[in-house]
């Protein structure tokens, strides 16, 4: 048994914990980078905090999902700024770009020389800017990844910049700032970080501290994401969530993904969808065809055993078969008005191109069983 683990240098989790920011961020550095979303007075509290500290903040906002024009130009301007440490809050969306910003930041060559697929991929030569992450959903667990996710409008895909190294040095976890997220993105986020837990847990990359991980994550979720769904004030359903988000995280920067994963870097890239509304869409679908496949060329296999698993800890009954399991995933996507993908605008045309792209994706290759290409496309044709 050989396996390699990293995560966060420090985690904090817990109500009111986001007060901590300005102290943590004053020990990394002199002159702060802020990424927040789109709407800076929802992060007034927290320009407010730094600027109070000594730390009057060089903020960025990010809109939607990060590209790379928008972070090769947010670059210049933080570098221009003499920006030494990073925070970011915000969703997955800004804390990837965050994570993109702190990198390059130390690391002096075009976005694309370190950008897989698209680019050359090359490592990173020096370890980027400290960098503090504070997630506002519950999803990604990118507070605790080891990649930016950025889109590349010029291919129509979204690609990773990654290395151990881009690990946040602190991750602070506050339920608190999930309390206002709307029901529909409640239910995208949620599925992600659901799926990341279920993917990692049947994962070829699977080991005994990831499994250990995925259970208690998939234990939450399976329990709240209903609860925080129906009741955004539900606290307990919240600090559930975000912690299977921060699992999920974890896992997934140590165990690989697999088939969902594949198909959401194209799709995300060509159709307007949230990637935890894509993700959802594929789950059950993807879960029946490893399954099949498993069972016709691999029956022993330890993942089918991982699916029994998963089985017993998301319906909650013994006797449950995987068919059982995966029609639980299936009136879970429904209760949260997860849209189908022609809902989401791609069409059978679209199948075969998708197909191609996600052959060569990273999350692939954790998967616990190579699809051929025709299950792959009848993956796509049952989430239609």
């Amino acid at each position: 048994m050989q396996f390699e683990f990293a995560t966060a240098s420090k985690i904090i989790f817990g109500s009111g914990s986001s007060e901590k920011i300005p102290e943590l961020t004053a020990q990394l550095g002199n002159k702060v980078c802020l990424v927040i979303g789109g709407s800076p007075e929802r992060a007034r509290w927290a320009i407010d905090s730094l600027t109070t500290k000594g730390l009057s903040p060089h903020v960025v906002t990010i809109s939607g999902e990060p590209d790379t024009d928008t972070i090769s130009q947010a670059t210049d301007g933080v570098r221009q700024a003499g920006c030494d440490v990073v925070v970011a809050i915000g969703g997955g969306s800004v804390l990837d770009a965050g994570k993109a910003l702190a990198a390059l930041l130390t690391n002096q060559s075009d976005l694309f020389e370190y950008l897989e697929i698209v680019g050359k991929g090359l490592p990173l030569t020096q370890k980027p800017a400290p960098f503090i992450a504070v997630p506002t959903t519950a999803g990604t667990g990118s507070e605790v990844t080891s990649n930016a996710v950025l889109l590349s409008p010029k291919h129509g895909m979204k690609v990773s910049m990654r290395s151990a190294d881009m690990i946040p040095n602190i991750a602070v976890i506050d339920p608190e700032l999930t309390l206002s997220v709307p029901p529909a993105v409640t239910a995208t986020t949620g599925m992600d970080a659901l799926t990341q837990l279920i993917e990692a847990f049947v994962s070829n990359r699977a080991n005994p501290i990831t499994d250990s991980l995925c259970r208690e994550g998939m234990m939450r979720a399976a329990g709240s994401i209903r609860p925080a769904h129906a009741d955004g004030t539900d606290l307990t359903a919240r600090e559930d969530m975000a912690l299977a988000s921060l699992l999920s995280g974890i896992v997934l920067a140590n165990a690989k993904l697999g088939a969902v994963h594949g198909f959401a870097a194209p799709l995300g890239g060509e159709f307007k969808a949230p990637h935890g509304a894509v993700c959802a869409c594929l789950l059950p679908h993807v879960m029946e065809m490893n399954v099949k496949a498993l069972k016709e060329r691999d029956p022993h296999s330890e993942a089918l055993h991982a699916y029994a698993e998963i089985t017993i800890i998301l319906t909650g009954d013994i006797e449950a078969d995987i068919e059982d399991c995966v029609s639980w995933v299936k009136d879970l996507c429904q209760d949260l008005q997860i849209p189908g993908l022609k809902e989401m605008g791609v069409k059978k045309e679209d199948f075969a191109g998708l197909v191609e792209k996600t052959a060569n994706t990273s999350s692939m290759k954790g998967n616990p069983v190579k699809l051929h290409k025709e299950e792959l496309i009848k993956i796509l044709e049952m989430a239609f």
